[in-house]
């Protein structure tokens, strides 16, 4: 009997970024929901045709999103604050966007205030360790749950429509309670009693319609897990087996090993068990031998988060090892985790060169490779071979390339080996440095970096990259963008300026292509949140830097102002994590590599007379391992990365660094170890909260906590962003505060932009006012 084929989800976004221009033509009003509801259900189709038509055994349906699947799944089972104006019943779905990305009172394409005010969205953070952003649900401290739409049903019933039949997807519950937060503190898990009949009855209506497998993914299992949350797990699967008996329930856990919650795992009353042995190889033989008898096994052999062709005769090994030593009727071949996290097809890329294209497998090659290795491990071995023979050949040329090493780098990195990196004096020495060479008033204001881009922006490097638009054009345009957003800065009165960067296209893709060991891609888009797709850079060889990188762009703007002008780099961590690594070195190898291509420019920017120098590691912390017994390896070389690029320049030039999306309290010593001058973070969605673990390590460092939540289209006004400095200023000393949005303005509208900066200003010099008048900040003998 043939092994089965199955995934776990698909991409949601289209060949072509469908979903995005539907999103954004109905939010600016351009067009109506049944126009993006259409768009949505082409897409899904799309999506169970190809896969079917692929041969894939087990197709995934529930796995489309407008938005984020977590907050699908909050909407569903109705956790929707009262600040959203719900009542019960089906939920609007301008009520949708508003949890996700806020609301000024009204909606452009329905015409109505459904609110009546202006509300946030919800919190959002990174989904476990990877690029992909969800929206945090937050629970009441009486919250009830009611099923508003059964969203896997009418999944399940679409498909089926179209002749495909599929498996529903659905996040878990002990999983979705984990990701929240309440808002009066409490633990969320003690809502589990009062979720559980909401999830049994969209079990029960899936039973019915005649669904036989539902697949629900709780990967919180490869987490460190306490008593009780392993316990709300045995809880919840036997409430579900009781409940619902006729459903086969296929547990998903992804992104990293069981370890000890194998036991847990094994022992739930599910028909089936999805494992990640692409993260966790060594688990395969543990989870066979302890699998219940007759229990469906699937294995995530084909790994679902990188875009390297997978050594098939080594993953062969593994499958046909657990099919000796198991059922083979029981066993399932799968990617590790969803496809979501991968470009969709690689055949789209036709400008890269077909030796680096032969390397790499998309989602829909993904989808190949499965069926490829169904049919290695079921025919004759002679037959097999050719297939076989072909990918192994693919997979030693990149081994053995000669454009995959640099023996130069490596020679670099072993000068370094064993030489601690740490600037020249301490905090407060370079502090009183800084501070006598700069002047600036008590919270002084910035911003993180980028600035909006427009579509004449985008169309200029559109014809430019197209060859309708010479470089001098192009750079002239360039240049006439720049001075305007220097000029405007001063005018409004921001204390530090930005240059704007108009010339990046991307925050990483503008420095990878710059460095050597970097390839790009045309039409490699990935979900990072909403609407919000991103391009990661393909690192596939060893990295250093040709020639300045940022020092001309730079250089221009500090021409145009007497203010200080922030030479502006990303930082190898966060360089790292936001690109597709290669598979064949370490990734903190990798890391140090970039770090010293990074090094060379922040000492050329200094040279060229560069005062204050951002790093921006937006995220370090995503990096993170999900295992804290891993973390501190992490830690380490992060921070000696981040150290080797920062440490080279004198006690009067400023460091400052960015972090997105981060919990800080268990990491404040890895982030006090950067010994960055000034850091900024994103802080307004959480109302100060994460400020707390600064203040309770005593860190001395500069902060910039962020007032205006670059996310969502509202414009703060000025008491709500001095509110929120308020209640930074309970946690840190003043002097110690900077004044900033939470993250860079690329992706806003100027119309949004320039009245919330205006606001900002203005809230910190009232702030000013109520402490020290106006007069400089002291500078610390």
């Amino acid at each position: 009997m043939t092994i089965k084929t199955a995934n776990l989800g698909f991409p949601r976004i289209g060949r072509h970024r469908e979903l995005k221009f539907a999103l954004e033509s109905y939010w600016s009003g351009k067009s109506d929901r049944g126009a993006l509801l259409e768009t949505a259900a082409r897409l899904r189709a799309d999506n169970w045709l190809e896969q079917n038509a692929k041969g894939i055994d087990v197709i995934p349906s529930n796995d489309f999103s407008l938005y984020d699947h977590v907050l699908d799944t909050a909407v569903m089972v109705g956790a929707i604050p009262p600040i959203y104006g719900w009542s019960g019943g089906p939920v609007d779905l301008d009520v949708y966007f508003a949890m996700a990305r806020g609301s000024n009172g009204g909606h452009a394409a329905c015409g109505h205030a459904h609110h009546g005010y202006g509300v946030p969205a919800l919190e959002m953070t990174k989904w476990f360790d990877t690029n992909y952003h969800y929206l945090v649900p937050e629970f009441e401290k009486e919250q009830s749950f009611e099923l508003t739409t059964n969203k896997p049903l009418q999944a399940f019933l679409e498909a089926r429509a179209i002749g495909v039949e599929t498996r529903p997807v659905l996040l878990g519950p002990v999983t979705f309670l984990k990701l929240g937060k309440s808002r009066d503190g409490a633990n969320p898990l003690l809502l589990l009693e009062r979720l559980l009949p909401v999830y049994a009855r969209i079990l029960a209506e899936l039973s019915n319609a005649g669904a036989e497998w539902i697949q629900l993914d709780e990967p919180c299992l490869v987490l460190d897990l306490t008593e009780e949350e392993r316990q709300a797990l045995v809880h919840t699967y036997a409430a579900f087996a009781a409940l619902v008996p006729d459903l086969k329930i296929m547990l998903a856990s992804y992104f990293g090993a069981l370890g000890d919650n194998l036991d847990t795992a094994i022992g739930l009353p599910v028909a089936g068990l999805h494992v990640d042995l692409v993260r966790a190889p060594e688990q395969a033989s543990d989870v066979i031998a302890k699998a219940a008898p007759g229990q469906t096994l699937s294995l995530g052999v084909i790994d679902g988060r990188n875009i390297w062709r997978s050594d098939l005769a080594k993953v062969r090994e593994t499958v046909a090892s657990a099919v000796a030593s198991g059922n083979r009727d029981t066993i399932q071949i799968a990617p590790s985790c969803s496809l979501l996290h991968l470009p969709i097809d690689v055949t789209l890329e036709t400008a890269l060169d077909e030796e680096l294209k032969s390397w790499l497998s998309f989602a829909v090659q993904k989808l190949d490779e499965l069926t490829l290795l169904s049919t290695a491990l079921d025919g004759d071995e002679s037959a097999e071979i050719p297939a076989l023979g072909a990918n192994a050949a693919v997979t030693q040329a990149r081994l053995t390339s000669v454009r995959v090493h640099d023996p130069i780098v490596a020679g670099r990195l072993a000068e370094f080996e064993g030489v601690e990196q740490k600037r020249r004096s301490t905090f407060r020495r370079r502090q009183d440095a800084q501070r006598r060479r700069f002047d600036l008033p008590l919270f002084p204001t910035t911003t993180i970096g980028s600035f909006p881009q427009t579509a004449e922006v985008r169309k200029a490097r559109s014809m430019h990259d197209r060859g309708e638009l010479s470089y001098v054009d192009y750079k002239a345009f360039l240049e006439r963008e720049t001075a305007a957003a220097v000029r405007w800065q001063q005018e409004i009165g921001l204390d530090v300026l930005v240059h704007g960067e108009f010339e990046r296209n991307d925050m990483v893709q503008y420095f990878g292509e710059k460095l050597s060991g970097f390839a790009f891609t045309k039409h490699a888009w990935v979900q990072s949140y909403g609407s919000r797709y991103v391009r990661p850079p393909i690192i596939y060889g060893d990295v250093s830097r040709p020639n300045p990188m940022t020092v001309g762009w730079w250089e221009y703007a500090q021409s145009l102002t007497q203010k200080p002008m922030k030479g502006m780099l990303t930082g190898p961590v966060t360089i790292l994590n936001w690109s597709f690594v290669r598979d064949d070195l370490p990734r903190e190898t990798v890391c140090r590599q970039i770090a010293l291509a990074i090094r060379d420019e922040v000492l050329d920017l200094e040279s060229a007379g560069a005062a204050i120098i951002q790093i921006d590691e937006a995220a370090l912390r995503e990096g993170l391992p999900l295992r804290h017994k891993d973390w501190r390896h992490y830690l380490d070389w992060a921070v000696e990365s981040f150290r080797l690029c920062s440490t080279g320049v004198a006690d009067e030039t400023q460091i400052h660094t960015h972090m997105c999306y981060s919990e800080f309290n268990d990491i404040m010593p890895a982030i006090a170890a950067m010994d960055a001058d000034v850091i900024s973070i994103e802080t307004s969605r959480s109302k100060m909260e994460l400020l707390q673990a600064f203040a309770g390590e005593r860190y001395p460092n500069e902060i910039g906590p962020g007032i205006y939540d670059i996310h969502s289209p509202r414009v703060p006004d000025v008491d709500e962003m001095k509110t929120l400095l308020d209640l930074a200023r309970e946690r840190l000393a003043d002097d110690q505060l900077w004044v900033n949005p939470d993250c860079g303005l690329k992706t806003r509208k100027w119309k949004d932009v320039k009245p919330a900066l205006i606001n900002m200003v203005e809230a910190a010099r009232k702030l000013r006012q109520e402490t020290l008048g106006g007069k400089p900040r002291p500078v610390q003998a």
